[in-house]
């Protein structure tokens, strides 16, 4: 069985009334993506709760799939007209079928953290051995170690861990965070999500990795105070979260901040600094992670 996809560029005013436009006339599937995705024009777009962001990029594409006999540019042409646009230039291809879930595993390689440390989804061969492997694939939480905010958390984690030290991991997403602390010998270990389909796939994550760890929706009481207390969210909710992030950490212990972006950084430590003396610990592909030590 083959599709027929269409791309064509519009701009951001048009690309989102244009794409439902297509999907009610027919269309498979319709998105948008970022017409220069690719080259140094290329604009990141990066959301959270309280922020706000255009819908779409100024030089949008939308790329749209159909059945294979379907008279595709017919329908953009249609769509257009309704909407009183131009009907723009257009390509089409032919989407073979495949094996797609063949094609996702194979674009999900085993990543290096460290030397010590990595990422392996559960059907690569290990390749280091020696090293500590968590066994993660791709799933519906949060978190495969891809994304430079979990791999800045993991290299603090492999700092900051210390044998049989607590942990709680705030918004635990996958686990990913929660199990390489354990694996890196943190006991115990206490991830919360406020999602229920991540605390069920880091449940199943830990068990797959063979680690101990309790993990609990986060509106539930959390008990007692922690070594270390690692949160891997967004600003938004980190700003409102302080004090009650805060009242978990005893005093000496650690706090690590993520989800941050680096125009953000000031603000949050400065919301921290009545509990924490604040620091960038490192920053990457314009995210920083902030360490604290509780006062």
């Amino acid at each position: 069985m083959a599709w027929l996809q269409l791309r064509c560029d519009t701009d951001a005013a048009s690309a989102e009334a244009l794409t439902d436009a297509l999907m009610e006339a027919g269309a498979l599937s319709a998105g948008i993506e970022d017409a220069d995705a690719g080259t140094p024009e290329e604009t990141p777009q990066f959301g959270e709760p309280g922020m706000d962001i255009a819908a779409a990029w100024d030089h949008s594409r939308i790329a749209a799939l159909f059945e294979a006999d379907a008279d595709a540019g017919a329908v953009l042409a249609a769509c257009c007209a309704g909407l009183g646009l131009p009907t723009p230039p257009f390509t089409l291809e032919t989407v073979e079928e495949q094996n797609w879930v063949q094609l996702t595993q194979s674009q999900f390689d085993p990543i290096r953290v460290s030397d010590k440390l990595w990422i392996v989804p559960s059907w690569h061969e290990t390749p280091a051995p020696d090293a500590i492997n968590l066994i993660l694939d791709p799933g519906m939480a949060f978190g495969t170690g891809s994304h430079p905010t979990t791999r800045l958390c993991l290299e603090w984690l492999e700092h900051y861990v210390t044998t049989d030290c607590s942990l709680l991991d705030y918004g635990c997403g996958s686990g990913i965070l929660a199990i390489a602390a354990a694996r890196l010998g943190a006991n115990p270990v206490t991830g919360v999500d406020i999602d229920p389909q991540a605390v069920d796939a880091a449940k199943a994550n830990a068990e797959r990795n063979g680690v101990s760890a309790h993990f609990a929706d986060s509106r539930e009481p959390i008990d007692g105070q922690f070594d270390i207390l690692i949160a891997n969210i967004l600003a938004n909710p980190l700003k409102a979260l302080a004090p009650a992030l805060a009242a978990h950490v005893r005093p000496g212990g650690w706090l690590a901040l993520s989800g941050i972006l680096v125009e953000q950084e000031e603000e949050l430590m400065n919301i921290y600094s009545p509990w924490f003396a604040m620091a960038v610990a490192d920053r990457r592909e314009g995210w920083v992670c902030l360490e604290g030590r509780r006062i």
